[in-house]
Protein backbone atom coordinates (compact mmCIF):
# COMPACT_ATOMS: atom_id res chain seq x y z
CA UNK A 1 0.00 0.00 0.00
CA UNK A 2 0.83 3.33 -0.50
CA UNK A 3 0.19 7.12 0.71
CA UNK A 4 1.29 10.41 -0.04
CA UNK A 5 1.04 11.55 3.54
CA UNK A 6 1.38 9.36 6.07
CA UNK A 7 0.03 11.12 9.76
CA UNK A 8 1.10 9.39 12.78
CA UNK A 9 -1.08 10.50 15.69
CA UNK A 10 -4.45 11.71 15.69
CA UNK A 11 -4.51 13.50 18.21
CA UNK A 12 -5.22 17.74 18.32
CA UNK A 13 -1.76 17.67 15.78
CA UNK A 14 -2.31 14.99 13.88
CA UNK A 15 -6.22 15.29 12.37
CA UNK A 16 -5.46 18.90 11.89
CA UNK A 17 -2.59 17.96 9.89
CA UNK A 18 -4.25 15.07 8.16
CA UNK A 19 -7.26 17.56 6.96
CA UNK A 20 -4.55 20.34 5.85
CA UNK A 21 -2.61 18.33 3.51
CA UNK A 22 -5.87 16.93 1.83
CA UNK A 23 -7.10 20.73 1.53
CA UNK A 24 -3.97 21.53 0.05
CA UNK A 25 -4.31 18.91 -2.41
CA UNK A 26 -2.40 15.47 -1.06
CA UNK A 27 -5.16 13.50 -2.37
CA UNK A 28 -4.05 9.68 -0.42
CA UNK A 29 -4.03 10.81 2.67
CA UNK A 30 -3.64 8.43 5.63
CA UNK A 31 -4.12 8.45 9.41
CA UNK A 32 -2.73 6.05 12.38
CA UNK A 33 -2.80 6.14 16.09
CA UNK A 34 -2.53 3.42 18.68
CA UNK A 35 -5.12 4.27 20.62
CA UNK A 36 -8.88 2.93 19.90
CA UNK A 37 -10.39 5.88 19.31
CA UNK A 38 -9.69 9.78 17.55
CA UNK A 39 -8.31 12.45 19.35
CA UNK A 40 -5.05 11.06 21.29
CA UNK A 41 -5.35 12.18 24.82
CA UNK A 42 -7.99 14.93 24.40
CA UNK A 43 -10.99 12.07 25.37
CA UNK A 44 -10.08 11.84 28.55
CA UNK A 45 -9.94 15.32 29.38
CA UNK A 46 -13.35 16.13 30.87
CA UNK A 47 -12.30 19.79 31.95
CA UNK A 48 -12.79 23.03 29.85
CA UNK A 49 -10.02 25.33 28.35
CA UNK A 50 -10.28 24.12 24.48
CA UNK A 51 -11.63 25.03 21.59
CA UNK A 52 -11.72 28.83 22.21
CA UNK A 53 -9.34 29.97 19.67
CA UNK A 54 -10.41 27.12 16.89
CA UNK A 55 -13.96 27.12 17.14
CA UNK A 56 -14.81 30.53 18.99
CA UNK A 57 -16.14 28.36 21.90
CA UNK A 58 -15.34 26.95 24.99
CA UNK A 59 -15.46 23.14 25.56
CA UNK A 60 -13.91 20.39 26.72
CA UNK A 61 -11.57 18.15 25.50
CA UNK A 62 -13.63 15.16 24.71
CA UNK A 63 -15.46 17.67 22.99
CA UNK A 64 -12.63 19.71 21.16
CA UNK A 65 -11.88 15.86 19.75
CA UNK A 66 -15.38 15.04 19.00
CA UNK A 67 -15.25 18.25 16.34
CA UNK A 68 -11.87 17.35 14.71
CA UNK A 69 -12.89 13.89 14.67
CA UNK A 70 -15.93 14.72 12.92
CA UNK A 71 -14.24 16.90 10.21
CA UNK A 72 -12.10 14.07 9.44
CA UNK A 73 -14.93 11.60 8.71
CA UNK A 74 -16.70 14.03 7.03
CA UNK A 75 -13.40 14.38 4.94
CA UNK A 76 -13.75 10.76 4.23
CA UNK A 77 -9.76 10.83 5.24
CA UNK A 78 -8.69 6.97 5.74
CA UNK A 79 -7.66 6.24 9.42
CA UNK A 80 -5.96 2.75 10.76
CA UNK A 81 -6.76 3.24 15.13
CA UNK A 82 -5.38 0.27 17.16
CA UNK A 83 -2.21 0.65 15.12
CA UNK A 84 0.76 1.06 16.01
CA UNK A 85 4.36 2.25 13.83
CA UNK A 86 6.52 0.11 14.37
CA UNK A 87 9.62 2.01 11.87
CA UNK A 88 10.03 4.05 9.63
CA UNK A 89 13.06 3.38 6.63
CA UNK A 90 14.86 6.06 4.93
CA UNK A 91 13.41 4.32 1.85
CA UNK A 92 10.37 6.12 3.07
CA UNK A 93 8.22 2.85 4.12
CA UNK A 94 6.48 2.07 7.04
CA UNK A 95 5.60 -0.53 9.01
CA UNK A 96 2.48 -0.59 10.80
CA UNK A 97 0.86 -3.33 13.11
CA UNK A 98 -3.21 -3.36 13.73
CA UNK A 99 -5.71 -5.95 13.91
CA UNK A 100 -5.01 -6.84 10.51
CA UNK A 101 -1.93 -7.65 11.00
CA UNK A 102 1.43 -6.18 9.92
CA UNK A 103 2.06 -4.37 6.71
CA UNK A 104 4.44 -1.39 4.84
CA UNK A 105 2.82 1.72 3.60
CA UNK A 106 5.17 3.44 1.42
CA UNK A 107 4.72 7.20 1.44
CA UNK A 108 6.09 10.35 0.01
CA UNK A 109 5.76 12.80 3.45
CA UNK A 110 5.84 11.99 6.81
CA UNK A 111 4.12 14.22 9.84
CA UNK A 112 5.07 12.96 12.72
CA UNK A 113 2.35 14.25 15.25
CA UNK A 114 3.20 11.39 18.22
CA UNK A 115 2.76 13.76 21.32
CA UNK A 116 4.58 13.46 24.27
CA UNK A 117 5.20 11.31 26.84
CA UNK A 118 5.22 11.83 30.78
CA UNK A 119 8.91 12.37 33.16
CA UNK A 120 8.34 9.08 35.68
CA UNK A 121 8.80 9.30 39.06
CA UNK A 122 11.67 6.95 38.85
CA UNK A 123 13.61 10.11 37.35
CA UNK A 124 14.00 11.20 40.52
CA UNK A 125 15.98 8.16 42.51
CA UNK A 126 13.50 8.94 44.90
CA UNK A 127 14.94 6.88 48.29
CA UNK A 128 11.65 4.39 49.97
CA UNK A 129 9.01 1.75 48.48
CA UNK A 130 7.28 1.45 45.27
CA UNK A 131 3.56 0.52 46.67
CA UNK A 132 0.47 0.48 44.59
CA UNK A 133 -1.05 3.74 44.64
CA UNK A 134 1.74 6.04 42.58
CA UNK A 135 0.49 7.22 39.09
CA UNK A 136 1.54 9.92 36.80
CA UNK A 137 -1.54 12.61 36.13
CA UNK A 138 -2.11 10.97 32.60
CA UNK A 139 -2.94 7.32 34.13
CA UNK A 140 -5.05 8.60 36.86
CA UNK A 141 -6.70 10.79 33.96
CA UNK A 142 -7.42 8.27 32.08
CA UNK A 143 -8.54 5.84 35.11
CA UNK A 144 -11.44 8.34 36.50
CA UNK A 145 -12.24 10.23 33.52
CA UNK A 146 -12.38 6.96 31.02
CA UNK A 147 -12.60 3.98 33.13
CA UNK A 148 -14.45 5.33 36.27
CA UNK A 149 -11.96 3.87 38.74
CA UNK A 150 -11.36 5.53 42.03
CA UNK A 151 -7.67 6.23 42.82
CA UNK A 152 -7.82 6.37 46.69
CA UNK A 153 -8.92 8.42 49.82
CA UNK A 154 -6.18 11.18 50.28
CA UNK A 155 -3.87 11.99 47.33
CA UNK A 156 -0.80 13.98 47.30
CA UNK A 157 -0.08 15.51 43.85
CA UNK A 158 3.83 16.14 42.95
CA UNK A 159 3.98 19.04 40.75
CA UNK A 160 2.01 22.33 39.93
CA UNK A 161 1.82 22.64 36.22
CA UNK A 162 -1.29 22.52 34.29
CA UNK A 163 -2.25 18.51 34.06
CA UNK A 164 -1.36 18.37 37.82
CA UNK A 165 -3.45 21.25 39.02
CA UNK A 166 -6.15 19.77 36.51
CA UNK A 167 -5.76 16.80 38.44
CA UNK A 168 -5.97 18.13 41.78
CA UNK A 169 -9.51 19.29 40.94
CA UNK A 170 -10.77 16.86 39.58
CA UNK A 171 -10.10 13.69 42.07
CA UNK A 172 -11.42 17.12 44.42
CA UNK A 173 -14.79 16.66 42.68
CA UNK A 174 -14.76 12.72 42.92
CA UNK A 175 -14.34 12.82 46.62
CA UNK A 176 -10.87 12.02 46.78
CA UNK A 177 -9.14 14.59 49.86
CA UNK A 178 -6.24 16.09 48.04
CA UNK A 179 -3.65 17.07 51.22
CA UNK A 180 -1.40 18.97 49.31
CA UNK A 181 0.05 19.68 45.51
CA UNK A 182 3.64 20.04 46.36
CA UNK A 183 6.00 22.26 43.49
CA UNK A 184 9.87 22.41 44.24
CA UNK A 185 10.18 25.89 42.41
CA UNK A 186 9.00 29.46 44.30
CA UNK A 187 5.40 29.39 42.49
CA UNK A 188 2.57 27.73 40.51
CA UNK A 189 3.74 26.11 37.53
CA UNK A 190 0.39 26.35 36.11
CA UNK A 191 -1.77 28.54 34.03
CA UNK A 192 -3.91 31.21 36.08
CA UNK A 193 -7.15 29.76 35.17
CA UNK A 194 -5.98 26.34 36.89
CA UNK A 195 -4.54 27.63 39.32
CA UNK A 196 -7.50 29.34 40.10
CA UNK A 197 -9.78 26.55 39.49
CA UNK A 198 -7.73 24.11 41.88
CA UNK A 199 -5.91 25.63 43.99
CA UNK A 200 -8.31 28.71 45.33
CA UNK A 201 -11.59 27.50 43.81
CA UNK A 202 -11.09 23.88 45.76
CA UNK A 203 -9.15 25.07 48.80
CA UNK A 204 -6.04 22.67 47.80
CA UNK A 205 -2.83 23.65 49.58
CA UNK A 206 0.07 24.56 47.34
CA UNK A 207 3.33 23.68 49.25
CA UNK A 208 6.30 25.76 46.88
CA UNK A 209 9.54 25.38 47.45
CA UNK A 210 9.01 21.66 48.49
CA UNK A 211 9.38 18.06 47.25
CA UNK A 212 9.05 14.63 48.11
CA UNK A 213 11.97 13.01 49.70
CA UNK A 214 10.77 9.74 50.54
CA UNK A 215 7.59 7.11 49.60
CA UNK A 216 6.77 5.12 52.93
CA UNK A 217 4.38 1.91 52.65
CA UNK A 218 4.55 -1.52 51.78
CA UNK A 219 1.42 -3.42 50.08
CA UNK A 220 0.02 0.32 49.39
CA UNK A 221 1.11 3.81 49.61
CA UNK A 222 0.83 4.90 53.16
CA UNK A 223 2.30 8.46 53.34
CA UNK A 224 5.38 10.59 51.72
CA UNK A 225 8.10 12.64 53.65
CA UNK A 226 8.32 16.53 52.30
CA UNK A 227 11.48 18.23 52.21
CA UNK A 228 11.36 22.38 52.46
CA UNK A 229 13.84 23.26 49.90
CA UNK A 230 15.13 26.37 51.52
CA UNK A 231 15.52 25.34 54.87
CA UNK A 232 15.64 21.18 54.72
CA UNK A 233 13.09 20.72 57.10
CA UNK A 234 11.31 17.35 56.74
CA UNK A 235 7.82 16.34 57.61
CA UNK A 236 5.70 13.62 56.93
CA UNK A 237 2.60 13.75 54.98
CA UNK A 238 -0.04 10.81 55.43
CA UNK A 239 -1.77 9.76 51.83
CA UNK A 240 -2.53 6.60 50.05
CA UNK A 241 -2.10 8.02 46.65
CA UNK A 242 0.82 9.76 45.08
CA UNK A 243 0.06 11.77 41.37
CA UNK A 244 2.99 12.54 40.01
CA UNK A 245 3.08 15.18 37.14
CA UNK A 246 6.84 16.45 36.67
CA UNK A 247 6.75 17.65 33.23
CA UNK A 248 6.01 16.37 29.28
CA UNK A 249 8.94 14.89 26.88
CA UNK A 250 8.40 15.13 22.98
CA UNK A 251 7.80 11.78 21.52
CA UNK A 252 10.28 11.37 18.88
CA UNK A 253 11.70 7.80 18.92
CA UNK A 254 9.87 6.45 15.99
CA UNK A 255 12.20 8.99 13.79
CA UNK A 256 15.89 7.18 15.25
CA UNK A 257 16.53 5.75 13.03
CA UNK A 258 16.71 8.18 10.60
CA UNK A 259 19.42 9.37 11.95
CA UNK A 260 20.01 13.84 12.12
CA UNK A 261 19.67 16.00 10.44
CA UNK A 262 16.20 14.34 9.81
CA UNK A 263 14.71 13.92 5.97
CA UNK A 264 13.11 16.86 4.15
CA UNK A 265 9.99 14.46 3.75
CA UNK A 266 9.62 14.24 7.68
CA UNK A 267 7.35 17.09 9.24
CA UNK A 268 7.36 17.37 13.05
CA UNK A 269 4.13 19.03 14.68
CA UNK A 270 2.09 19.53 17.68
CA UNK A 271 3.71 18.16 21.03
CA UNK A 272 6.55 15.99 19.40
CA UNK A 273 7.51 18.95 18.32
CA UNK A 274 7.72 21.14 21.24
CA UNK A 275 5.55 21.25 24.46
CA UNK A 276 2.56 23.15 23.71
CA UNK A 277 0.38 25.04 26.68
CA UNK A 278 -2.79 24.65 24.73
CA UNK A 279 -4.68 22.12 22.47
CA UNK A 280 -5.69 25.14 20.05
CA UNK A 281 -1.89 25.92 19.69
CA UNK A 282 -1.37 22.32 18.76
CA UNK A 283 -4.09 21.91 15.82
CA UNK A 284 -2.69 25.40 13.98
CA UNK A 285 0.59 24.11 13.98
CA UNK A 286 -0.59 21.04 12.67
CA UNK A 287 -2.62 22.81 9.81
CA UNK A 288 0.40 24.42 8.88
CA UNK A 289 2.63 21.59 8.66
CA UNK A 290 -0.19 19.33 6.67
CA UNK A 291 0.22 22.42 4.19
CA UNK A 292 4.27 22.06 4.45
CA UNK A 293 3.21 18.33 3.33
CA UNK A 294 1.21 18.80 0.54
CA UNK A 295 3.17 21.18 -0.84
CA UNK A 296 6.49 18.68 -1.01
CA UNK A 297 4.45 15.68 -2.81
CA UNK A 298 2.58 18.22 -5.43
CA UNK A 299 6.68 20.07 -5.93
CA UNK A 300 7.67 16.10 -6.43
CA UNK A 301 4.47 15.42 -8.55
CA UNK A 302 5.59 18.06 -11.05
CA UNK A 303 8.90 16.61 -11.25
CA UNK A 304 7.96 13.59 -12.14
CA UNK A 305 5.38 15.13 -14.87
Amino acid sequence: MWCDVLVVGAGAAGMAAALSAREAGAEAVLLADRNARLGGVLPQCLHSGFGAGIFHREMTGAEYAARWAARVVAASIPFRLDTTVLSVSPERRALLSGPEGVEEIDFQALVLAAGCREIPIGTLALPGTRPAGIFTAGQAQRMVNLQGYSLGKRAVILGSGDVGLVMARQLSLTGCSVEAVVEQRERCGGMPRNYRQSIVEMAIPLLTCTTVCCVHGEGRVCGVTLRRLDTGAERFMPCDTLITALGMLPERELLRPLGEPLPPWVFLCGNCRSIHRSADSVSRQGKAVGREAASLVQRALMKTN
